[in-house]
């Protein structure tokens, strides 16, 4: 059996007096694609807000291989990185500038970044593109730059948000490749709106509604668990109830 690089023990977000996520518990391996599923609103932003560190946990607690949210937050930022749908590529850089920037930003010294450099610029094929304005490069090849630039650290879990959001067809396809390739190297969490995208990519799946766990499985699992032959229907007829 797999190691559990991440576990939510009661993971709790309360805004007030709206909760956003309830008394969370999940389990991520090692590993794995990881799909966080919910219409919006859902929580599952929240959710990831709190396993990267970027908000406080009301109550509960989660575990990222072993460390607490609340009390080992910059042990987490060492073996954690985080693709965002606001890509943080800075359009006047290359792209190669644009990696060695954020390799610097967490201290990684000159013999290791041209390492890792030549490493996820050859596994995401970036070598036609390295020396070019990031404002210049497509949607698809921003969104591979973003990826990559999450990667450059050498992560032991990746959080990819919405990565192919507003990619034409073939774009979105060449990104299931690159994701693809890092399975395995990495654990990935990914999130997205594209069904057919965690059909594609996800080991299994978890579907949040109004902040509360509703499902998790397999995609096969999920389908089976709702007598649907598509993960789309499968998911309405989980979060159908659930929404209000």
């Amino acid at each position: 059996m797999m190691d559990t690089v991440i576990k939510t023990i009661g993971l709790t977000k309360r805004f007030g007096t709206k909760t956003a996520v309830d008394r969370l518990e999940l389990e991520i391996r090692a590993g794995e694609i990881f799909g966080l599923l919910g219409v919006n609103g859902a929580g599952k932003t929240t959710t990831i807000r709190m396993l990267t560190g970027l908000s406080a946990v009301t109550e509960g607690d989660a575990l990222v291989m072993g460390h607490s949210v609340k009390t080992e937050l910059q042990d987490i930022k060492k073996i954690i990185n985080v693709s965002t749908q606001e890509t943080a590529v800075a359009g006047n850089l290359t792209v190669r500038e644009n990696l060695a920037f954020i390799g610097k930003l967490y201290g990684l010294d000159k013999e290791k970044l041209e390492e890792n450099i030549d490493k996820v610029s050859e596994s995401l094929e970036l070598g036609e593109v390295l020396h070019q304005k990031a404002k210049l490069l497509s949607g698809g090849w921003q969104r591979r730059l973003s990826i990559a630039m999450a990667l450059i650290t050498d992560p032991k879990i990746v959080f990819l948000d919405e990565p192919t959001l507003g990619l034409d067809v073939l774009a979105r396809r060449e990104l299931w490749s690159i994701i693809r390739a890092i399975k395995g190297k990495v654990t990935v969490i990914l999130t997205t709106h594209y069904l057919d995208e965690c059909e594609a990519l996800c080991d299994r799946v978890a579907i949040m509604a109004k902040g509360e766990l509703k499902a998790l499985g397999t995609v096969d699992e999920l389908k089976k668990r709702t007598d649907k032959e598509k993960l789309e229907d499968a998911f309405v007829e989980i979060v159908g109830g659930a929404v209000e």
